[in-house]
């Protein structure tokens, strides 16, 4: 299954990166405005609406409509796993309905000092071609590179 990974260097502590990317605060604001990304609900796992922490179980009801070519395509995420240790932290998402067959995206976070390593993993089946769309013919490269910039931009202050 093809594979994914970028990994980039934030000047800021490990706390305020894992607190930034636990909400969906996070996901809104690392998302390229070429997505049109919408949120339209997130449910905590125990049926919280709009939890604070995206914990384990937690599920983000969005849509995307890249380039604002074709129609929306919706997309629920579910997420798997989330543990954080000393300095040490990821969480994992799996797309249970949406444009990939399969997807399933590691955040994985590491101090070092007072920096933060952060990494993407993203192990992805594409549809049959002519399904996602642009995104498709784009790829993960312009996505994750504005995601990692992004996260330098708003926490490194």
């Amino acid at each position: 299954m093809p594979t994914y990974r970028r990994q980039t260097r934030v000047r800021a502590p490990f706390d305020e990166v894992w607190e930034f990317h636990s909400g969906v605060a996070g996901l809104e604001a690392l998302t390229p405005a070429f997505m049109n990304l919408r949120v339209d609900d997130v449910v905590g796992p125990d049926d919280e609406r709009d939890p604070e922490v995206l914990e384990t179980g937690s599920r983000i009801h969005a849509s995307v409509r890249p380039f604002g070519v074709g129609p929306r395509q919706r997309w629920v995420s579910v997420i798997v796993e989330r543990e954080e240790g000393d300095g040490v932290a990821y969480f994992v998402d799996e797309m249970e309905d949406g444009p990939f067959p399969h997807w399933r995206h590691t955040h994985r976070f590491y101090a070092d000092g007072e920096e933060t390593v952060v990494e993407d993993e993203v192990e992805y089946e594409l549809p049959v071609v002519g399904t996602v769309g642009p995104l498709g013919d784009v790829g993960f490269e312009p996505m994750f590179r504005y995601r990692h910039r992004r996260t330098r931009e708003l926490l490194e202050g």
